[in-house]
């Protein structure tokens, strides 16, 4: 106890380092994962990965094989991804425009059971230097 009281501007210290690093993990939600965790979804649990941008972000640049499927069409066209109810899902969406939250909710309503978004969206897939595929 006396180490405590003799050393309180360290302990505190200690704490609130502790806490600044372990604050972006709190924040985020637990369907969010990075690059590294997508790519390792794709190629060992054979993910799909569904685009929810609009037609010309799709065009500009895409995640080689992923399913297009804008955001406000997703509801109309859960058909086509009802082989994929039991895969892991990964959402992508555009770098700071998260509708990916409203694609999810729809996903996991209709039973998809693993749903994940890509943290950073395209962007970071961009900045992690992986392929991009442009029609």
């Amino acid at each position: 106890m006396t180490f405590l009281q003799n050393n309180i501007a360290l302990v505190v210290a200690a704490l609130m380092s502790g806490g600044m690093l372990l604050w972006p993990l709190l924040r985020r939600s637990g369907n969010e994962i990075d690059t590294l965790v997508a790519v390792q979804l794709i190629n060992y649990k054979d993910a799909l990965v569904l685009d929810v941008r609009e037609g010309s972000e799709y065009n500009a640049g895409h995640v080689p094989n992923s399913k297009h499927i804008p955001a406000d069409k997703l509801e109309e066209r859960l058909h086509e991804l009802e082989k994929f109810k039991s895969k892991p899902v990964i959402l992508i969406h555009r770098s700071g425009v998260n509708a990916t939250g409203k694609a999810g909710s729809i996903l996991r309503k209709k039973e998809f059971a693993h749903v994940h978004n890509l943290q950073g969206g395209i962007d970071a897939w961009r900045q992690a230097n992986l392929p991009i595929v442009k029609k």
